[in-house]
């Protein structure tokens, strides 16, 4: 039997969480339970909000589109997040929305935007942003939601990591090696024992614009302490591509999808 109920619809609702709470619905989402999903009385839903844990509310209608939800019983305690930063070039529009999505999937618990040399996406919405990552952790059963921070230059998010915390560059250039094993050896040198609350290193990961890091800003980044260029094959990715591989390898050797002896 499988450990969560996908058939259940799951809401983000940003309240406190306890038995009995009770949250009126704005109309997008009354729309959606009661018209684009045909949920009705007493029918069963999952909110969170990031904080509480997973909870049991019941839909009790308040009007013929609207309802309430009534919190019943939490389903699942809330566990501490990863600690996986996600530092990337902005992309246009719908790729951007891909990422955001991805990145939350994947468990990053900080998304930050780079402004590099050679970016060419729009001025980054974080409104935007924020509903890519609710979206995405309401359809994937996630817990908490990442912190969102505005755009920044590329050095000033650079100057900005904790110096502790294993940088992985996704480098183009980098001499082609086995990404596990560069991966293990850099987390062994950066205190790989030395580890954040889930059990897992302090990583943060940087992605380049499409054009990538020119000459100067791949000095700046390779130049950090606690950084281990990567590279991820011999075929050139692009942006969105590159940033699932690498967070997917990234958290199967040093982050939350390692296996625990």
């Amino acid at each position: 039997m499988a450990a969560y109920d996908f058939n259940a619809p799951r809401l983000f609702l940003d309240i406190p969480m306890h038995e009995g709470a009770r949250h009126s619905l704005d109309r997008a989402q009354a729309n959606y339970l009661l018209s684009v999903l045909r949920r009705g009385a007493g029918e069963l839903v999952l909110v969170f909000n990031g904080r509480d844990g997973e909870w049991r509310a019941e839909i009790e209608p308040t009007g013929r589109k609207a309802a309430d939800l009534v919190l019943r019983a939490q389903t699942r305690p809330q566990t501490l997040p990863g600690d996986l930063h996600y530092l990337f070039a902005p992309l246009k529009t719908a790729r951007l929305d891909y990422v955001a999505q991805k990145a939350v999937e994947m468990g990053a618990s900080l998304i930050q935007p780079v402004v590099t040399r050679r970016t060419q996406g729009d001025r980054i919405k974080l409104d935007k942003l924020r509903a890519n990552a609710i979206e995405a952790a309401e359809q994937c059963g996630i817990l908490s939601l990442p912190e969102i921070r505005d755009a920044a230059p590329l050095a000033d998010a650079l100057a900005g990591l904790a110096p502790d915390r294993l940088l992985v560059f996704c480098d183009e250039d980098a001499p082609l090696a086995d990404p596990v094993v560069a991966l293990t050896q850099a987390g062994a040198a950066a205190g790989g024992h030395a580890v954040s609350g889930n059990g897992a290193v302090p990583l943060a990961v940087v992605i380049g614009p499409e054009g990538g890091f020119t000459p100067e800003e791949r000095t700046l980044i390779g130049d950090r302490p606690n950084t281990v260029r990567l590279s991820l094959g011999p075929r050139i990715l692009r942006a969105d591509t590159a940033a699932v591989a690498v967070l997917a390898l990234v958290q199967a050797v040093l982050g939350d999808g390692r296996a625990r002896v």
